[in-house]
């Protein structure tokens, strides 16, 4: 990309240096037509080539190398511009393969945690079970309902954790029964 605006600012230069010249060539040439009519103008301009026959063809030869090297910006100002978009779409993919990986860092230590969630739900339910917390409820469930006209204790039919799982392009977060 540097290469390309290096080349751009040296096309830029030559163009102006050339202006400068034909300026400098054309300035003390100048010539006058009294009569402004289309022959006169015609006729006027064909005795100053006549005239200045090297001095026309220099000229000449200075436009056509500024038309050359104008064509030549235009292209190359071209593929700055597409290598830009290229740059910027590579940009763009850097960025999304970034929060990729960063996802899946994430999405990792998601697992792990809910891993370690669903090992401490699993013993807490066990060790809740041994203190018969069950027998309790049932026993003072009956009694609690004829007073209160609700459950003594409700509780969650399962327990769940959340999962992040991919199939490769597409990430999906479930919930895993425990």
């Amino acid at each position: 990309m540097e290469k390309i605006q290096a080349e751009i600012a040296a096309i830029r230069a030559q163009i102006e240096a050339l202006r400068l010249e034909k300026v400098a060539i054309t300035g003390n040439h100048q010539f006058s037509c009294d009569d402004s009519s289309p022959l006169a103008i015609a006729e006027a301009y064909r005795r100053f080539a006549r005239e200045n026959a090297q001095l026309v063809v220099e000229v000449k030869g200075i436009d056509d190398a500024i038309a050359a090297l104008e064509l030549q910006l235009k292209q190359k100002q071209a593929d700055f511009k597409g290598g830009q978009m290229q740059l910027k779409r590579m940009s763009l993919q850097e960025q999304v393969e970034e929060g990729r990986q960063q996802a899946k860092v994430h999405a990792e230590r998601i697992n792990e945690l809910a891993a370690e969630l669903a090992l401490e739900l699993r013993s807490a339910l066990r060790a809740a079970a041994k203190l018969s917390l069950k027998s309790t409820a049932d026993q003072l469930s009956v009694a609690y309902w004829q007073v209160y006209y609700k459950p003594f204790i409700t509780g969650f039919k399962t327990i769940s954790v959340p999962h992040v799982r991919s199939d490769g392009d597409v990430w999906t977060i479930v919930n895993r029964v425990v």
